[in-house]
């Protein structure tokens, strides 16, 4: 009974240090991410009381073998609905849960182990279609500029058409994060992995966000105060996605009447990927377009433009050519082993 007790208290003890300590501090996960490991992990618990793999709550490692996982995995699909593609991100969760554990205690590594020889389901990627650029003017002629609403919409998607950031990106921007008194006005946000990007806004853009401010925050903003927040918190809270996507599907709508081009289903996704795509067709090469998405890896944005073999070959090419160029020459390279490692090396003290 006490052993029991014990390994209850070391498992419950590993997910509450691995969620409240681990992933902010020493991973610095976005508070989105560990909110996803969070809801997995509890997923996996309510699925071990509903089956009655666990009694009276009394949870201990073991429960976490392989074998629960692949039962749990056909539960989330069969009872809660979730496809393919959500059911391997909960395996991953509990994957990175289970390393942590690993991690900490040693003798739990097995489980780890096994967890790693799981197969993912098998998913079916639906491409993205993005709009075309007069598919694009029509839906953004459609918020009235007459309302508060409808200036703000029009802001709102004029700023995400204009830096084709993600949807959370721009719902969380604080009045801080615009730079809209210099010479090259942009806005800054902070993407996946909390990595910091600055983006430059087209002079109409501005134009739109300098009105929206001053309707909606007044002549002298607080600089923490959330842009595009939403009605029920005010500036301390920001609006949410479905609304705004909710919102878009009404304008496409409209917009559909008298450009069929415009799709009835257009959600704000869309628009990212329809800015890319035409940064694409007016010259930027992809090195340059990867960096403004906040891609880590350039065969990301490939696949996300869905860019053609040829347009593949020519991009790296592209990229080894930047790559040659800034090769040090073999007289000038630092002869040491952290250079041999590929880091700078620490320069000795005389």
């Amino acid at each position: 009974m006490s052993r029991t007790k014990d390994k209850t208290a070391q498992i419950s003890r590993l997910i509450g240090d691995w969620i409240n300590n681990y992933l902010p501090t020493m991973k610095a996960r976005s508070v989105k991410t560990i909110e996803g490991y969070e809801n997995a992990i509890s997923l996996f618990l309510m699925f071990l009381v509903s089956e009655k793999i666990v009694q009276e709550l009394k949870i201990i490692p073991d429960n976490f073998c392989h074998k629960n996982i692949e039962k749990w995995l056909i539960w989330i699909r069969d009872v809660r609905n979730c496809c393919p593609a959500t059911c391997n991100n909960r395996l991953a969760a509990i994957r990175a849960f289970l390393k942590y554990v690993a991690r900490e205690t040693p003798e739990l590594a097995y489980l780890y182990q096994e967890s790693m020889l799981i197969p993912q389901r098998k998913t079916y990627k639906t491409p993205i279609r993005g709009l075309t650029k007069k598919a694009m003017a029509a839906v953004l002629a459609i918020p009235s500029q007459a309302t508060r609403t409808g200036r703000r919409d029009l802001t709102l998607f004029s700023v995400m058409y204009d830096t084709a950031v993600r949807i959370d990106e721009i719902l969380s921007l604080h009045i801080e994060d615009l730079h809209l008194d210099i010479a090259r006005p942009s806005l800054t946000v902070i993407g996946k992995g909390t990595k910091l990007r600055t983006i430059s806004l087209m002079p109409k853009t501005v134009q739109h966000l300098r009105r929206y401010i001053k309707d909606f925050h007044g002549k002298d903003p607080s600089p923490g105060s959330i842009v595009f927040y939403s009605r029920n918190t005010g500036p301390s809270g920001k609006m949410s996605q479905s609304g705004v996507n909710k919102q878009l599907k009404g304008y496409a709508l409209i917009a559909h009447e008298s450009c069929p081009e415009v799709p009835l289903t257009l959600h704000t996704h869309q628009i990212r990927h329809s800015a890319a795509s035409h940064w694409l067709d007016d010259g930027l090469n992809i090195v340059q377009i990867s960096r403004l998405l906040g891609h880590s890896e350039i065969n990301t944005t490939m696949v996300y433009l869905d860019i053609s073999e040829e347009m593949k070959a020519k991009a790296l090419v592209k990229i080894a050519d930047c790559s040659i160029t800034m090769i040090p020459k073999e007289w000038k390279q630092d002869k040491s082993l952290a250079s041999l490692c590929g880091i700078k090396p620490i320069r000795e003290r005389k």
